[in-house]
């Protein structure tokens, strides 16, 4: 995938569900993972040529893993124009050492998630954008039915009144092994994951089996994909955002 693709994945986001807005100031969460690295120059090329102004920040939350240097990261965002934060935490050592989760992902994503939004209120940002791709959006439904009960998914844009930000994902329309494909093209400086239950959790048992799904019906993500648009899912019909 070329950048000008990738933009034009971004920008009808952006568009359909009115991301951004003039003056926003947007805080974006860096894992240093293909997708979020992939955010990053993609929102940077946006805003060289969006017609409403916006301004930068990357943010990552350290978990306190050992190894997981972003120097690569540092340089990356050095190159581009965009400030760097990056915020230490012991959140590896409350989850796996102190708290023993079996179940380590949902705890770990709550507490990272409150860290990234209080960094960003922090350096003065309204609004947080996150990784999540096409297949993420997917992946999402099916853990909500499966382990939930529930017709749900991640909308593209959502209000966090506690901490008065919006969280926004401009990537909902990029299929995942296209953003792999274009990480690999770039260069981008992808570290893996430093977590233990990395490969090992529900959501790569569901990615798994979506996999598999494609091997017997043509155009599942599309057709999948659509269902989500046109569902009364919060956040998802179009023509609310018109």
């Amino acid at each position: 995938m070329k950048l000008q693709r990738l933009l034009s994945y971004v920008r009808r986001a952006v568009d359909d569900y009115n991301m951004i807005e003039d003056g926003d100031k947007i805080a974006i969460g860096i894992s240093a993972g293909k997708d979020s690295l992939t955010l990053l120059l993609a929102l940077r090329s946006l805003q060289r040529f969006y017609p409403k102004k916006f301004e930068l920040e990357a943010v990552t939350i350290s978990l306190g893993f050992d190894n997981f240097d972003l120097t690569g990261v540092q340089k990356m965002c050095d190159e581009i124009g965009v400030r760097y934060t990056v915020k230490e935490t012991d959140i590896a050592q409350i989850v796996f050492h102190e708290r023993k989760e079996k179940n380590p992902c949902s705890l770990c994503a709550k507490m990272r998630k409150g860290a990234l939004n209080d960094v960003a209120k922090s350096l003065g940002c309204n609004k947080v954008a996150l990784g999540h791709n096409k297949d993420d959006v997917i992946q999402t439904l099916f853990l909500s039915l499966f382990y939930e009960g529930r017709i749900y998914t991640f909308p593209p844009v959502s209000y966090l009144d506690r901490s008065d930000l919006h969280t926004i994902r401009p990537l909902i329309y990029v299929p995942e092994k296209e953003i792999v494909g274009f990480a690999r093209k770039e260069g981008l400086p992808v570290l893996k994951s430093p977590c233990p239950a990395d490969g090992n959790t529900k959501r790569e048992q569901v990615k798994n089996l979506i996999a598999d799904l494609r091997n017997q019906y043509d155009n599942l993500d599309n057709h999948i994909f659509g269902a989500i648009k046109r569902s009364a899912i919060n956040g998802w019909n179009l023509e609310k955002h018109l």
